[in-house]
């Protein structure tokens, strides 16, 4: 996994449970699979999660989402190929990601309440959290792991 430090040896109950939370809010999230790994890959970009960021480009690649709408990401706002749902996920997603900029989320908010239901916002903003945490753990501790690695660990929890 890891020189520094091998968290499920270390940690194993605690790790398994961040795991299996994350793993029941991706399946109870019911978004498209491909606005799912936007907001994961956003949030890693802006996290500077390189571990995070690679893990998503597969799997976001995998759920069908094109290179140019990847490689755009970082300019969504420009970019003609976003959907307004798409939009005002990311931009909630960079809203809850930098907290500590001091930014107005506001606006972001309102795109949020006209693109997803009541329910859709708070698992999305739990979506949110979770990468945010794993962006986090994995930057923390210099983390890089192979995707099929990740995608088999994920299979035996």
């Amino acid at each position: 996994m890891t020189d520094k430090i091998n968290l499920f040896a270390a940690a194993p109950v605690l790790m398994q449970e961040w795991q299996r939370a994350m793993m029941s809010l991706s399946e109870a999230a019911s978004f498209e699979p491909s606005l799912c790994e936007l907001v994961k890959l956003r949030a890693s970009q802006i996290n500077g999660c390189a571990n995070c960021i690679n893990l998503h480009y597969v799997e976001a690649t995998e759920n069908g989402e094109t290179g140019q709408r990847i490689a755009l990401l970082p300019a969504w706002r420009e970019a003609p190929c976003y959907s307004e749902r798409e939009r005002a996920a990311l931009g909630w997603t960079e809203a809850m990601t930098r907290l500590s900029d001091g930014q107005d989320h506001a606006a972001a908010y309102d795109a949020l309440k006209t693109a997803f239901t009541e329910e859709e916002q708070v698992k999305l903003t739990l979506t949110i959290n979770i990468i945010n945490g794993w962006n986090r753990i994995a930057v923390g501790f210099g983390l890089w792991v192979d995707p099929a690695v990740i995608k088999a660990s994920r299979a035996a929890a």
